[in-house]
């Protein structure tokens, strides 16, 4: 249920998404206390810092108010605290953030990235943080694919239902490049319904007359009979940064910080249940 390569479209990054976000670095102005103990250590790109690929799906990673904000951005503050690291920002597009990672311009990226196989090629994954389930918006409240036929349904570019979406749908699916393109048809009423990840649809369309729902598991989309784990992309050479990030995303399930997390942006603790470990794709 989610996207191999997300993107967001030129109109969007014009709007001033694509700021540059971040904490102070070593060689500026430390915010780290001198006395401070690390959890794990590991080598990151700029010494004393993590620097953090930051994409735009709220409510995952996003800024608000000039400030990262999002369940990603939460987990990751906590895990540079943790091991006493200042955190940079860098603002990136889907399309970019993998590739990132993997020359060396980042530490890891951040964004509801789903564990798929064709990624592990590239990149190594942490543990799952939490599933990402497809989402549905409409004025009737649709909670089965069979309502979803006889509809003009939009959704968004990349995300792994759609090629399920066009064999069920046919002509009546059209699909976008952002969700900020999606959103912006569904206002305008040109669409009967929207597709969307679950918790980028309850935040685009929160006190509105709209209702978001995940619908009845159908073999005939396969993102609703799993959902889809995410995680957080790191290099496949750092594998002292994976084993540290393995165990903080334990601790965030065994404490149940991770459903705080959640639930604190707005999405149901279920998400927390992420079962064992799988790949996508």
């Amino acid at each position: 249920m989610n996207k191999i390569i997300r993107t967001l479209s030129a109109s969007v990054l014009a709007g001033g998404l694509a700021i540059t976000v971040g904490a102070c670095s070593r060689t500026a102005e430390s915010t780290v206390a001198e006395d401070c103990q690390p959890a794990h250590t590991f080598p990151t790109i700029e010494e004393g810092t993590l620097t953090i690929g930051l994409t735009d799906i709220p409510p995952f990673s996003y800024t608000k108010d000039d400030e990262p904000t999002g369940i990603d951005v939460d987990i990751a503050k906590e895990f540079a605290a943790e091991n006493c690291l200042d955190v940079k920002f860098q603002p990136v597009t889907y399309a970019a953030a993998v590739p990132s990672v993997q020359d060396g311009r980042i530490d890891l990226t951040i964004g509801d990235w789903y564990r798929t196989k064709a990624r592990t090629e590239i990149v190594n994954l942490s543990a799952p943080l939490y599933l990402d389930e497809f989402g549905v918006i409409s004025k009737e409240g649709i909670t089965t694919v069979d309502q979803l036929k006889g509809k003009k349904v939009g959704t968004v570019d990349g995300y792994l239902w759609v090629q399920d979406l066009r064999a069920v749908l046919g002509g009546d699916l059209k699909v976008y490049p952002s969700s900020v393109e999606l959103k912006q048809d569904i206002d305008a009423g040109r669409l009967d319904v929207g597709v969307d990840a679950y918790g980028t649809a309850l935040y685009n369309f929160q006190d509105s007359d709209y209702q978001v729902t995940t619908v009845e598991p159908d073999p005939a989309i396969l993102a609703t009979v799993e959902a889809a784990q995410t995680a957080l992309p790191y290099s496949k050479d750092n594998t002292e940064l994976g084993a540290a990030l393995d165990e903080k995303v334990a601790d965030l399930h065994d404490s149940g910080r991770i459903v705080e997390i959640l639930e604190e942006h707005g999405l149901p603790a279920s998400a927390a249940e992420v079962g064992e470990p799988r790949l996508i794709g």
